[in-house]
């Protein structure tokens, strides 16, 4: 297949653009290179939970799942937010094309994992948002790093952007339920659902808290 020079803007005029995008080869040569990048960040979760195991005998998280976001996904963000319509603005302004969610058993975790994470010297850490010791106003709680990694092609070395997300597992059980019932007609608009969420985030919080506690004092940290 050739190479194509194409714009976004161009493509959006067309049937079913998603499809198309799937097609157009600087979009799947960027979605590899996403990929990668992902299998990069998965390989250095993955060592970190083997050597938990073997001198810790635990495993520091329960599952690790990635994704590379949808082009309908990008396309429609990429308007939201008003960046121009091209893989080259689609790779410089998004940062969440890429993603791994970290499923963890404790909040201690979380923070340990990250840390031993973001130390390693061929990854920058680009942006924090700790949604754990800052909920968000729904109530929702995670750990968003942005993470800058090198993969190496052919062609060279070159940095890709990657999310990851840290969460526990009470936390992934309440932000999957409210993903689910928040588009729901009406829910948005109605403050007894969203103060029944609130309430449940709040309740999940404390479970999380009170295992951590039983854990520390199994362990004789308490």
């Amino acid at each position: 297949m050739p190479e194509l020079d194409f714009q976004f803007k161009d493509i959006m005029q067309m049937e079913h653009p998603e499809l198309i995008l799937k097609k157009v080869r600087p979009f799947m040569d960027l979605m590899m290179e996403y990929q990668c990048a992902l299998m990069e960040v998965e390989t250095k979760l993955n060592v970190l939970n083997e050597e938990f195991a073997a001198k810790y005998q635990r495993n520091p998280f329960e599952s690790i799942k990635s994704r590379i976001k949808e082009p309908l996904s990008i396309i429609n963000k990429m308007k939201r937010k008003g960046f121009e319509l091209s893989v080259e603005s689609m790779e410089k302004n998004l940062f969440d094309i890429a993603g791994i969610r970290v499923i963890c058993s404790f909040c201690d975790d979380i923070y340990a994992i990250a840390s031993m994470l973001t130390g390693q010297d061929d990854i920058i850490l680009v942006d924090v948002k700790d949604y754990i010791k800052n909920p968000k106003p729904n109530g929702y709680r995670s750990l968003h790093l942005i993470l800058d990694i090198p993969i190496f092609l052919s062609s060279g070395k070159k940095h890709m952007k990657v999310e990851v997300q840290f969460r526990t597992i009470a936390m992934d059980f309440w932000a999957s339920l409210e993903h689910k019932v928040k588009y729901k007609k009406d829910v948005e608009h109605s403050e007894e659902i969203v103060a029944e969420l609130k309430e449940c985030a709040d309740v999940i919080s404390a479970m999380d808290c009170r295992m951590q506690e039983i854990r520390n004092k199994i362990e004789g940290k308490a």
